[in-house]
């Protein structure tokens, strides 16, 4: 059910939308009586539009299928319940006689028992192997660094390792022979940024002569330049090897080359022996990513993640000669890493919409059958497999954050008076002051859950199990409450909360809310941004009475409104490593605002009774906080950080005076994973 749509030319990924009935029915195949029926008794998720008329209606593909595997649709699923009339079948066989029809019978049912069984046997059999396959592995740890290990990548051979590291003070790329026990380094602090953990950032050439990797480069004028670079296997100067490439992959016997560049949409294009030409295949819509290209071993396909940056991902794979992108997943959360193990078997990370997670998943193509592989609890951050897939190295991360409060001036952080923020309740994040408290998320392994600090005493205000508080909260200027967003089953919902832990309730639970709300100006509602056709848009959502209000029509999402009410700064749609700053007025028309800052934590804070802004500015793996005057377009630096602060998040207290800086740290290391033969 849910075949993919045509896409048009360059291979733009279909609409997941669909938005009317005759498009809903004609999506599951069947008339539109019948699914208006399944909607008002089977509780089939369709949607109405907030200004419309009560039969103007949109459902998404990924619920309706969601939903009609819960239902077993095509198996005695609500169309059985509903008696449902068969069509006839046209063109029938002349009736056989009584005796020959009960032999015929007899031998069709034994023929069929024996085909199920059989079928069943091999299942089952797929099944065992399957869940075997990392049971029966052997697991060897890599590294024991100080630090951070990462990104790694295994040569075609399962003789090389390649990864980052800042073992010697900077992050540069590393090599080892597995069993040697040895380390080079072989870029030695030449290349300023090689961390991007939203691509597979290391690799090796077809004949293993040369590691590659993702670079970003200062640019004279304009934006950062991104290319594949290149050193020797046995050391040299990095050249580049793939200039204006952000990734890339060879097929197995090395002859054909797919690649994107870091434009909008992330053109991909394939390379193939004997045309001059590369081939444009695949261009993902505004504000979305297509990444992780990886050939099929008999290279009929080329797969790939494609969604919204970070945690709205899933599989999807095209014909190299472009066409109908086809999804071979629906998770809509974090998925990364795809490698083959064998022609059918694909292994790639995949994190709990719902949790913290970060694990190895296995997709079989031929059944689509999907296992967890690895405990939910652990957290992978890059898989590579060999070309046998025999041998697989996994980087295993173990995160940690602090909270940090320091004084501010006029014009720096007082880094010398910074004082760590101590809390009782594990890793915290999200950090964001009201007017005498301070409000957090702190994640479990059943979730997220939404804690104040004041006076020294933490308080947990909300928790639900299962669910995960996306963005960070955002307190109501006079404290009284706080609203967040949730997401549960991939679906975001906006949350609010009395300061208490009181009066828990949601608000327009049809919006699918992504990111951090903003208090409107006059208190009477939040301003947030709802996903539309996939793309999230800014609305005003009131907290009493009416429907929510489109304020921006653009890829739009963590906004902030100045203290004056007449204007709102958000982020635009990622293209490659950036994306931009914008602003619109409070009636929604066009502020002119021109700043592009580095993809990673977006928020930004409103230095009191001014026009001017705190944002996060500097490299992927490591940013500073900087100052913005909207009129003069003036920047200075607010911090300057040591290379090993990662500061992750931030936010200024309302009277201008007090910090609070969000501190990441990556323990890291690498394991080998050697799989047993199949």
């Amino acid at each position: 059910m849910g075949e993919p749509r045509s896409a048009g030319e360059g291979g733009v990924l279909p609409s997941e939308r669909l938005d009317s009935w005759k498009e809903i029915a004609a999506y599951l195949r069947r008339d539109v009586t019948t699914v208006q029926r399944w909607e008002k008794r089977e509780g089939m998720p369709v949607h109405r539009h907030i200004h419309d008329r009560l039969g103007s209606v949109y459902a998404f593909r990924a619920e309706l299928d969601a939903w009609a595997k819960r239902r077993s649709l095509a198996d005695g699923g609500p169309e059985a319940a509903q008696g449902e009339a068969q069509a006839p079948v046209s063109g029938e066989l002349p009736a056989l006689p009584a005796r020959r029809r009960q032999t015929f019978l007899a031998v069709g049912l034994f023929g069929a028992a024996l085909l199920a069984a059989a079928g069943i046997w091999f299942v089952r059999d797929r099944a065992r192997a399957d869940e075997a396959l990392l049971a029966d592995a052997r697991f060897q740890q890599l590294t024991d660094f100080e630090g951070i290990e990462e990104s790694a990548a295994i040569s075609r051979d399962g003789r090389f390792v390649a990864f980052l590291s800042d073992r010697e003070g900077r992050m540069d790329v590393w090599l080892t022979q597995v069993g040697t026990g040895q380390f080079a380094n072989l870029t030695r602090g030449t290349m300023p940024e090689l961390v991007n953990p939203s691509v597979r950032t290391l690799g090796f050439s077809p004949d293993g002569t040369l590691v590659t990797f993702w670079a970003r480069k200062p640019s004279a004028s304009g934006p950062p330049e991104i290319s594949i670079w290149s050193v020797p296997l046995l050391g040299g100067a990095p050249r580049p090897y793939l200039e204006g490439v952000a990734e890339f992959d060879w097929s197995a016997d090395g002859t054909w080359l797919a690649y994107h560049t870091p434009g909008p949409g992330d053109p991909t294009f394939v390379r193939e022996p004997g045309r001059a030409e590369p081939r444009h295949v695949l261009t993902a819509p505004e504000g979305l990513h297509s990444h992780f290209p990886l050939w099929a071993p008999d290279r009929s396909s080329l797969l790939f993640v494609h969604g919204a940056l970070p945690d709205r991902l899933d599989l999807w794979r095209i014909p190299p000669t472009g066409g109908t992108p086809e999804r071979l997943t629906r998770h809509e959360t974090q998925v990364s890493h795809p490698v083959f193990v064998d022609a059918r078997t694909l292994l790639y990370l995949l994190t709990d919409p719902d949790g913290p997670g970060r694990w190895i998943q296995s997709l079989d193509l031929e059944t689509g059958v999907e296992r967890r592989l690895t405990s939910a609890l652990d957290r992978f951050t890059s898989l590579s497999a060999s070309a046998d897939g025999r041998r697989l190295v996994a980087t295993r991360a173990t995160p940690k954050t602090s909270l940090w409060r320091v004084p501010l001036d006029e014009a720096r952080a007082d880094m010398s008076r910074a004082e760590r923020i101590p809390l009782t309740t594990g890793n915290s994040s999200s950090p964001r002051l009201g007017t005498e408290a301070l409000f957090y998320v702190s994640s479990t392994g059943s979730g997220d859950g939404l804690w104040k600090l004041e006076r020294g005493v933490a308080t947990e205000l909300w928790r639900s199990p299962g669910a995960q508080i996306v963005g960070a909260p955002a307190p109501e200027p006079g404290g009284q409450r706080v609203a967040f967003s949730v997401r549960r089953t991939g679906r975001g919902a906006l949350t609010l909360v009395n300061a208490d832990g009181t009066g828990v309730r949601t608000l327009w639970g049809a919006l699918d809310i992504q990111g951090t709300p903003a208090w409107a100006p006059d208190g009477r509602g939040l301003t947030v941004a709802a996903r539309v056709d996939g793309i999230p848009r800014l609305f005003t959502v009131p907290l009493v009475g009416g429907a929510p209000v489109p304020l921006v029509t653009e890829h739009s999402v963590d906004p902030v409104w100045s203290p004056s009410g007449d204007l709102v700064v958000f982020s635009g749609a990622d293209v490659g490593t950036t994306f931009p700053l914008k602003a619109v007025n409070a009636d929604g028309s066009a502020h002119p605002l021109s700043l592009t800052l580095t993809r990673g934590a977006r928020h930004l804070a409103f230095v009191p009774g001014t026009r001017s802004v705190l944002v996060l500015g500097g490299e992927i793996g490591h940013k500073n906080l900087w100052r913005l005057d909207l009129d003069s377009g003036a920047q200075w630096p607010v911090t300057t950080l040591d290379a090993d602060f990662d500061l992750r998040d931030f936010d200024l207290s309302p009277d201008g005076r007090t910090l609070v800086l969000e501190q990441a740290k990556q323990y890291s290391d690498l394991v080998l994973i050697d799989l047993p033969r199949r």
